[in-house]
């Protein structure tokens, strides 16, 4: 399958934060041990994966606090970045967040992820921070 190419009906389920924990470590942080990608809230967020002939290739937790959510640990394969899977997970999400009442939605986006986030109506705040050496925005948007 060519990478580029768009997937078409991909199937989006809630999962549990034990699913995603494989491919946070091997898209985020592949060089730091499996633990380090569990991170506090996992046992009471929302855990979203996107499935490809049953095939988990993308990841997104949400943190939900009253009416404000955070998006957590977003990750696609790499070999289905770029093809459209990211943006609609995060189409779902905005979606299943506002029908549930949620009014605030935000991150912590990689500076290279910017405009993606943008597109989705988010808007960055403040100035650039760091984690870990990598430049990060908090980006959010009313919902």
């Amino acid at each position: 399958m060519a990478k580029n190419l768009i997937i078409q009906n991909p199937e989006i389920k809630r999962i549990s934060w034990q699913q995603a924990l494989p491919l946070r470590h091997e898209v985020l942080w592949p060089t730091k041990p499996l633990e380090y990608c569990h991170v506090a809230g996992d046992d009471s967020a929302i855990h979203f994966g996107l499935f490809v002939a049953d095939k988990l290739v993308c990841v997104a937790s949400v943190f939900v606090d009253d009416r404000c959510a955070r998006l957590r640990k977003f990750a696609t394969s790499a070999s289905f970045q770029g093809r459209g899977l990211g943006s609609a997970m995060l189409s779902h999400i905005i979606a299943e967040l506002r029908n549930d009442g949620v009014t605030y939605f935000w991150c912590d986006a990689r500076e290279s992820a910017v405009e993606f986030y943008k597109r989705f109506g988010l808007h960055p705040e403040g100035d650039r921070f760091f984690k870990a050496d990598v430049p990060y925005f908090k980006m959010s948007v009313e919902l």
